[in-house]
């Protein structure tokens, strides 16, 4: 099952995630300062628990954030930065099956423009 993650973080509101899975949006607004980055991965840690939560098998997680999906597979250096997220991420548990993580076009991944609706309004 494809579960698709985004995160941002803006100013006044700082950081928010959104995951959809199974034409259903789960958003989390609020969730104090961070960069983009961080919101990034803590979306991809919401995606996670998630699957978990819901025994989904061989779930596939689906975001815009090239650099965070290759640190969390472990292709790219992981910053000191993100070192706490992909602890994080590492040390939950994981949904029967097998994990994959994708890159997909921002205008492809439904939980990006589940966030983006939400500031059109």
């Amino acid at each position: 099952m494809k579960i698709f993650f985004d995160g941002g973080s803006r100013p006044a509101t700082g950081m928010e995630v959104a995951i959809v899975v199974g034409g259903r949006s789960v958003v989390r607004r609020d969730l104090g300062p961070g960069s983009s980055m961080d919101a990034e991965w803590l979306a991809l840690i919401e995606a996670m628990r998630h699957a978990c939560e819901y025994q989904i098998v061989d779930p596939l997680l689906l975001g815009d954030a090239a650099a965070v999906i290759a640190q969390a597979s472990g292709s790219a250096r992981c910053p000191p930065s993100c070192a706490g997220h992909l602890e994080m991420f590492r040390a939950l548990p994981r949904p029967p099956g097998r994990v994959r993580i994708r890159y997909v076009k921002r205008s492809q991944n439904l939980a990006g423009i589940a966030l983006a609706r939400l500031h059109d309004r």
